[in-house]
Formats: structure tokens, C-alpha cells, sequence
């Protein structure tokens, strides 16, 4: 009887473990994950109530900030003409810093955007991912050469019906003053507006005024309608996938439906501390009334008009953030997001009347600074991460997650271990900016030095006690150190970033 129950008990052992061993045998290798990319457009740092701001609501935005881990101190690097956004983009596409990215950007051009073969898509398709694109674009290279699948690309960015070019603004608003004209009757409605409470030639909430609503649809609503389709067809499919979902808002024309704007109620709408009627360096930075971004609103710039604009700004980021929530729901309900990394960020941010400035052509921390979140496997939850970042770092880290080399050709590091907790300093000793040849910047040690070279001007804030930039410290004798070894170090950047400007140093620290 003993034999014959060891006997059995050696079976069932064998039985177990042949089974055990099958199991291992039919389960798969790990699949490599997947990547869905929320871009937005001239969307500031604390736009999102998880940063802190208790005006704006953004629930889903929120959401991803507790599932995840958010940086409070991404930045974009600036750019060589008033579209902020080209630069930004190429230098996320390309990993590329932001002179080299001039120049890739200029090989793009040349080949008719098929020089692809090293961009961000390119490089992930290349192994195993199929790639989706939807939405704004605005870069030289030909986005159906750069992703497998695209759908509703808008090269430029901004409705026909609504844009104009710098050039042609520029001459628009010299003639009118010169006659002494009506501004808001010679540009597209939308523009030098809202001059008291009493103008309502533009609704932001009114479809007939085209805009995002040209062709019936929301533009932020086509391109999560789209999500949703390349959802469902990666969900078919056994291969990873990279999905690039690229929002025009909250970008202007700031168009919400009316539930949006009724939101915010125009007298529950802060001024920001920085508020100024009319910066007075605007001129001598690029910034002037001619420049596109700038004619938006009024000069000066009027309380009602900024609140205005602070308004609308909020609504179509709720819009946004609505049809954000609808895209993680998919995902959840497609079975994926347990293998998929979400990011969020904006391209750049935007000032919206801080500092007498409506546009993002500026290197102050509202223009250059963004949200960045970051959920997925192994990603620790409602987090906040201070080490400083680049919005482009988002590249590299999706490359370090599939396994892909990062080729040499990219400057910008994953930002992996940081949000990981394996590592706790940033990976740059410095944050460089610039805006064509009108601005230059370096934040570093709690501390930032903006130069304006056009007329030898330095300003420096201590963002630790004056995060919002109204103190110029550059005159007091007690920073005069500091003033020094931060010009010294942004003219080492300079040649690390192989900037075209050389800084006049003995006329600046004279």
C-alpha cells in the first residue's frame, strides 16, 4: 500500500510538472509595449489643475497625473521663427537639439520630405510597431513617410479661413494705423479683439465662424475620433503600436462649445501677477504688435481683454481634455493599457497676457514650459518629479522602452530611470532657450538669466522666491556673482547647442 501511494504521488508530480512545463513553453516572449503620444498645442504648464491651478477643469488630465508620474519642470527650447511649434516638432521627430534641428528641418525640405528614415516613427516601425498619425503636423517632412497609417493631417496647423501670415498682419496693422483704420475690419474675425464687453463680432462658441469647426466637426473631436478607429485597428493586430495624436487646441482660435465657456464665468477669472498692459522690452524681442501671435488681442493690453482670452484659453483646454478621457477609455476597454505608456505634453506653452504678451515667442518659464505626464507599466503613481526635463526627452524614452538603439544623432535622453526612481539628478546641468536671434536664456541652480542681445539687456529671477519672473535682480550688487557665472555658462552652452549668436560679452557686463 505504501509503494503503491508513492508510486501515485510521483504520477501527480510528473502530471504537474509536464503541465508547468507546457505553460512555459506556450507563453509568448514580452511583448514590446505600446506608445500613445498626447500632443497639444501652445498648451503653458499650469493649465492643468493637478499643477495647481484651482480655475481650470481638466478631470482626465487629472487622471493621468494620479495614475502616473508628472514633471513639473519640462521645457521646449524655443525657435528660430514665430512658429514655435516647428521647431518644437522637428526636434521631437528628429531627437535633434534645436540648431541641428534647423537643418535637419532644411533636409527635409530639400528631399520634399522623404528624408525620413531616422525620424521617430521611422525608428520604431523599423521594429515591429505599426505608427497612426492624426492631427497637426506642421513640420517639413511628409508625415505618411515618417508613420505607417495617417489620417486628417493639417500641415499648418490653423484653419484656412482664420490664418495669416506675419508678413501679411505685419503690413495690415502698419497701413491701418498709419490711416488711422479700424483694425478689427481688415483682419479675419478673431483678431484685436475683444476692445470692451460690448464687442461680440466673435463667439468663440458660434460653428459659422469656421475655425476648428471647419468641415462640421471639432478639429480636437476628429482627432479622437480618429484615436478611437486606430484603437480598434491595433487592436486587431499582434503588433506593438505607436499612435502620434496631435491636437490643434488649445491652440487659437480658441472655439469651445457654449458648456465650456460657461464654465468659467468672466468675473471668476484671476489676472495672473505678472499682468502688464504692454511689456516695454516687446519691440526689441520680436515681439511686436505686427507679429501674428500678438495681434490677438488689443494694445495695450485691457483687464477685459486678457480675462477673455484666459476664458476661451480654459474652455477649449476642458474640450480637449474631454475628448482626452475618451481616448484612455478606449484603451482601457481595448484591453491594451496594461501595456501601454501614455505621455502628455504641450509643444511649447503660451503667455495669454503675462507680461503684457498674448503669443509663446518669449523665454519666459509661461512660454517655454509645459505639462509632461507619463503613465505605464511600472510607473509609479501620482508622482511629481521636480528634476528638469525636455518635452523631446519623450523620444528617447520610447526608444529605451522598445529597445531601440538610440541612434547617435540624438541629443535628447530618457527620462526613464527618472520616472522610475532609479535616478534622481537631471540629466542637463542646464536648461538653454532661444527665439531667433531676439532672445536668449539659461535657467539653472533655481535661477534663470534671459538676455535680450538687440538692446545689451540681462534680466535675472531667483524662481525659487519669484516664480512667476517680476523681479529683475540683474542690477542688485548682491547677485553680481551670479549674474557673471551664469553668463559664462550660457555662452558654453551656446557652443554646445552650436548656437549661430555670438553675445557681445564685454558690452553686456560692462
Amino acid at each position: 500500500m505504501y509503494m503503491r501511494y508513492i508510486l501515485l504521488l510521483l504520477l501527480a508530480v510528473a502530471i504537474i510538472a509536464g503541465c508547468n512545463s507546457e505553460d512555459k513553453k506556450e507563453q509568448p516572449p514580452t511583448a514590446k509595449p505600446n506608445f500613445v503620444f498626447l500632443f497639444a498645442d501652445d498648451f503653458t504648464f499650469d493649465a492643468v489643475r493637478a499643477y495647481g491651478n484651482g480655475i481650470v477643469h481638466t478631470p482626465n488630465l487629472d487622471r493621468l497625473a494620479q495614475a502616473g508620474v508628472t514633471f513639473t519642470n519640462a521645457y521646449n527650447m524655443g525657435g528660430w521663427h514665430g512658429a514655435i511649434c516647428v521647431a518644437s516638432r522637428s526636434m521631437i521627430m528628429s531627437g535633434v537639439s534645436l540648431w541641428p534641428a534647423r537643418k535637419v528641418e532644411q533636409s527635409w525640405i530639400e528631399s520634399d520630405g522623404q528624408r525620413v528614415d531616422q525620424c521617430w516613427g521611422k525608428l520604431l516601425e523599423a521594429n515591429g510597431y505599426d505608427t497612426y498619425m492624426t492631427g497637426k503636423w506642421h513640420i517639413r517632412a511628409a508625415a505618411d513617410k515618417a508613420f505607417k497609417f495617417t489620417k486628417d493631417v493639417r500641415p499648418g496647423g490653423m484653419p484656412k479661413d482664420y490664418w495669416v501670415g506675419n508678413d501679411t498682419i505685419g503690413k495690415l496693422i502698419a497701413d491701418t494705423y498709419n490711416m488711422g483704420g479700424d483694425l478689427g475690419k481688415v483682419l479675419p474675425l478673431g483678431y484685436n479683439r475683444p476692445k470692451s464687453n460690448s464687442d461680440t463680432l466673435w463667439s468663440a462658441a458660434d460653428p459659422t465662424n469656421g475655425g476648428y469647426w471647419e468641415g462640421g466637426t471639432h478639429w480636437s473631436e476628429v482627432v479622437k475620433n480618429n484615436a478611437l478607429e486606430f484603437i480598434q485597428q491595433a487592436s486587431a493586430k499582434e503588433n506593438p503600436f505607436f499612435m502620434y495624436l496631435a491636437f490643434n487646441a488649445p491652440h487659437d482660435p480658441r472655439q469651445a462649445p457654449q458648456e465650456f465657456l460657461d464654465m468659467y464665468p468672466i468675473d471668476q477669472i484671476p489676472l495672473p501677477p505678472s499682468y502688464l498692459p504692454e511689456y516695454p522690452y516687446k519691440d526689441s524681442i520680436g515681439c511686436t504688435p505686427t507679429l501674428r501671435d500678438e495681434a490677438l488681442a488689443p494694445f495695450p493690453r485691457t483687464e477685459f481683454a486678457i480675462k477673455t482670452h484666459i476664458r476661451e484659453y480654459y474652455a477649449i483646454i476642458s474640450h480637449l481634455d474631454q475628448q482626452i478621457g475618451e481616448i484612455i477609455d478606449a484603451l482601457e476597454a481595448s484591453g491594451n493599457i496594461e501595456n501601454t505608456y501614455i505621455f502628455f505634453t504641450g509643444d511649447h506653452g503660451l503667455s495669454v497676457g503675462r507680461h503684457g504678451l498674448v503669443g509663446k515667442q518669449s523665454l519666459f518659464d509661461h512660454s517655454i514650459r509645459v505639462p509632461l505626464m507619463m503613465t505605464g507599466p511600472k510607473i509609479p503613481a501620482n508622482t511629481k518629479l521636480n528634476a528638469d526635463v525636455y518635452l523631446q526627452d519623450i523620444m528617447p524614452t520610447t526608444l529605451q522602452l522598445a529597445g531601440v538603439d538610440k541612434p547617435s544623432q540624438v541629443f535628447f535622453n530618457s527620462f526613464l530611470d527618472l520616472a522610475q526612481g532609479k535616478q534622481k539628478e537631471s540629466n542637463y546641468p542646464a536648461i538653454y532657450g532661444a527665439y531667433v536671434n531676439f532672445q536668449r536664456m539659461i535657467r539653472k541652480d533655481g535661477f534663470k538669466l534671459v538676455v535680450y542681445p538687440k538692446i545689451d539687456k540681462l534680466l535675472l529671477f531667483d524662481l525659487e522666491e519669484d516664480p512667476n519672473e517680476i523681479n529683475d535682480l540683474s542690477n542688485d550688487p548682491e547677485y553680481t556673482d551670479r549674474l557673471q557665472i551664469l553668463f559664462n555658462d550660457l555662452i558654453a552652452l551656446q557652443r554646445e547647442m552650436e548656437d549661430p549668436l555670438v553675445l557681445n560679452s564685454s558690452r553686456l557686463m560692462d
